[in-house]
C-alpha cells in the first residue's frame, strides 16, 4: 500500500465512522501520513484524530478509538496502535510489532535517548544548571533529572546548598559544587521533603519512594517499597524485567532465541507504552520530571506482565516463529524497564 492508498483508506475509514453515527463532522479533502515520529511506531502515522478533535468536540485520543477499528479490518492494514495524545501508528502487510520491537533491541538500554551533544568545547551558557536546597529528597531528584537531560544530549551541572557524604555511599547521588546559589540562579529544584529518613529502605527502594511521586507530592518512606508482592509498584517494574530475562535463558535452553517478527496476539497497551518511551523521556527532560518515568515503566510492566507467560512452547509444542517473535517483544519490554530503571538509578536485576 503507498502513502496515498493509505491517505485514502484513512479517509475511508473516517468516512464510515460518520456514516455510523460515531463522528460527526465534515470528512476533510485529505489525510497525511508520513514516517512515525519520536515516541511513534509502525509503518506510517496520521494525526488525522487531532486534525478531528476540535471539531467533533471530542478529545483526539477519543477520536482515534473511534477511528481505529475502522482501519485495523482493512486490507493491507496490519495492525494499528495508539500512541501520544491521539496519534494513529499504522503498520502495513503483517509486520507490527516487529519494527518498534527490532528499534528498541538495536538501541538497547539507549532506546530514546537522543544523540549526545557532549563536545568539551561547548559554550558555557549551553549548560543547564540544577541547583537544590539541603534536602536529600532534593538531591535525589536533582541527580535523576540530571541523569534524564544527559540522556537527551544536554550538559548539566548540579550544586545543593549542602551534601552529606553519606547520601553518595547510600544512594549514589552526587553534586558537582556545593554552597550557595548563585544570584543569577534561583533554586531550580525543591520538591516536597520526606517526611521521614528513606535511608533505611536501602539504595533502589529509597530512590524509588523519592521519585515516584511528583515533586509536588509528599512521598511515603515506608516498608511497602520493599514488599515482594504485586501491590508494590517497584516490584512490578523489577519482576517484569527479571520475568523477560528468564524467557530469554529459558528459550535457550529450548534452542531458540528471539526474532522480531509479527505478533498477533501482541497487547495493544504494550506496543503503546514501548512506542511511547522516547518521548516519555524526552517530556521527562522538558519538565525536570523523573516521576514521568517512574509511571511509565509502571504502565509498561502491568501490559507486560499478563503477556509474558504466553511466549515459551506449551506441552508438546516446538519452538516456531511465533514464539521467536513473542520472545523478541518479551525482550524489548524487558529492555524498556532496564533502561528506565537505569535512568533513575535503580537496579535492574536479572533474577528477583
Amino acid at each position: 500500500m503507498t502513502p496515498a492508498e493509505l491517505s485514502s483508506t484513512v479517509l475511508h475509514a473516517v468516512r464510515r465512522a460518520v456514516d455510523a453515527g460515531e463522528l460527526d463532522v465534515t470528512v476533510p479533502a485529505r489525510a497525511v501520513v508520513a514516517p512515525p515520529g519520536p515516541g511513534g511506531c509502525g509503518d506510517y502515522a496520521t494525526n488525522i484524530a487531532l486534525q478531528l478533535a476540535r471539531p467533533a468536540g471530542q478529545p483526539p485520543y477519543r477520536v482515534a478509538e473511534v477511528l481505529r477499528p475502522y482501519l485495523v479490518g482493512v486490507d493491507g492494514v496490519a495492525d494499528v496502535v495508539l500512541t501520544g495524545p491521539g496519534f494513529l501508528n499504522i503498520s502495513l502487510g503483517g509486520a507490527a510489532p516487529a519494527a518498534l520491537v527490532e528499534e528498541i533491541l538495536s538501541a538497547g538500554t539507549r532506546y530514546g535517548h537522543a544523540d549526545a551533544s557532549d563536545a568539551p568545547d561547548a559554550p558555557d551558557n549551553s549548560v543547564v544548571r540544577l541547583h537544590c536546597p539541603h534536602d536529600l529528597r532534593a538531591v535525589v531528584v536533582a541527580d535523576a533529572v540530571a541523569r534524564v537531560l544527559r540522556c537527551q544530549g544536554a550538559l548539566v551541572r548540579v550544586t545543593a546548598e549542602g551534601f552529606d557524604r553519606e547520601w553518595t555511599a547510600a544512594l549514589g547521588v552526587r553534586v558537582d559544587g556545593v554552597g550557595p546559589a548563585p544570584a543569577s540562579l534561583p533554586v531550580t529544584v525543591r520538591p516536597v521533603p520526606a517526611p521521614a529518613d528513606p535511608l533505611p529502605l536501602g539504595r533502589d527502594a529509597a530512590r524509588w519512594a523519592l521519585l515516584h511521586p511528583a515533586a509536588h507530592d509528599r512521598p511515603r518512606i515506608g516498608d511497602e517499597h520493599l514488599a515482594q508482592r504485586e501491590g508494590n509498584p517497584l516490584f512490578r517494574v523489577r519482576y517484569a524485567h527479571a520475568r523477560s530475562r528468564a524467557l530469554t535463558r529459558n528459550a535457550a535452553d529450548l534452542g531458540f532465541t528471539a526474532e522480531p517478527g509479527p505478533v498477533p496476539d501482541a497487547p495493544q497497551e504494550l506496543l503503546a507504552a514501548l512506542g511511547d518511551h522516547p518521548r516519555v523521556l524526552a517530556a521527562a527532560a522538558a519538565h525536570r520530571a523523573p516521576d514521568r518515568i517512574a509511571r511509565h515503566l509502571v504502565a509498561v510492566a502491568d501490559a507486560a506482565l499478563p503477556f509474558l507467560p504466553a511466549v515459551l512452547p506449551r506441552g508438546g509444542e516446538k519452538p516456531s516463529a511465533a514464539h521467536r517473535a513473542r520472545l523478541a517483544l518479551a525482550e524489548a519490554a524487558g529492555t524498556v524497564l532496564a533502561g528506565g530503571l537505569t535512568l533513575l538509578g535503580i537496579d535492574a536485576p536479572d533474577h528477583l
